[in-house]
């Protein structure tokens, strides 16, 4: 079968999945996101070589507690936000650093949790803001995701000259950057009229933290491949790799977002 045939059925099966599963229910969408997060583990396990059982048992607990178990609870949003923040700024020094060095054991299981772990749980909770499930919340992300993604790709491969970070990802150019924000913008504005009414601010902020944080995962991913020496972070998904690769911008943003919701709620 054709390669572009293969990945685009791949694709359109995964959204297929992520939609439905999202839209259908609070509990399809829990136990899709935690086989989302499972695998993802494994696959970040197998980059940092960190014994995946242990990892997976920690992840499937945690999950369990903090996302399907534990009711919603200020003081340990507070907790999973510095903790997991702490971990985002540690990895943006490590991404600047000039020296491809794997980080130490210790560090490995911080990343694991930090990195990888708690940003699921964040997409649950943001899913779940004000105590109701709200589906539509969660795939208008996507949509921006998925729109800055796509023309990020279709401007800098159109006019893209600058490099935005050649050393990790050669092919990211600062024309691509910018060509994927504006459209994040423009889908935001769509969304805030005619798909999840939010004021028009919140969703534009949203394509912000969206757009910058997003390339910055993608980034912090692209650094651990190339460390591990890997094209991609697995091979369930073909013709796009594993679901680390699908995913690297979401679990990078998801602290963030969860914050910034957090405190329009609290402020409103």
């Amino acid at each position: 079968m054709n390669e572009n045939v293969t990945r685009s059925l791949s694709g359109l099966v995964y959204i297929f999945a992520l939609v439905f599963a999202t839209l259908f229910s609070r509990e399809s969408f829990l136990l899709l996101f935690g086989l989302f997060m499972l695998q993802t583990v494994r696959e970040f396990c197998n980059l940092i070589l960190l014994p995946k059982i242990p990892a997976t048992l920690v992840a499937g607990l945690l999950y369990f507690i903090f996302a399907c178990f534990l009711p919603e609870n200020k003081f340990t949003d507070f907790g999973l936000i510095a903790a997991s923040l702490f971990v985002s700024v540690r990895l943006l020094f490590w991404l600047f650093k000039g020296q491809n060095i794997m980080i130490d054991a210790q560090g490995k299981w911080v990343n694991l949790i930090g990195y990888i772990i708690l940003p699921f749980i964040f997409i649950v909770k943001i899913s779940n803001l004000e105590e109701s499930f709200q589906p539509r919340l969660i795939i208008a992300i996507f949509i921006l995701i998925w729109t800055n993604d796509t023309f990020a790709y279709i401007v800098g491969k159109s006019i893209g000259k600058n490099k935005l970070f050649e050393s990790i990802s050669p092919k990211k150019t600062i024309e691509g950057f910018v060509g994927g924000v504006v459209f994040a913008i423009i889908a935001s504005v769509i969304i805030s009229k005619y798909y999840f009414q939010m004021p028009v601010y919140v969703w534009i902020i949203t394509a912000l933290i969206i757009s910058f944080f997003g390339t910055i995962g993608d980034l912090v991913e692209s650094k651990f491949k190339r460390i591990a020496n890997v094209k991609d972070s697995g091979n369930i998904m073909p013709g796009h790799g594993g679901m680390l690769d699908r995913l690297d911008s979401i679990i990078f943003v998801a602290p963030f977002l969860f914050l910034f919701y957090k405190i329009i709620v609290y402020v409103s």
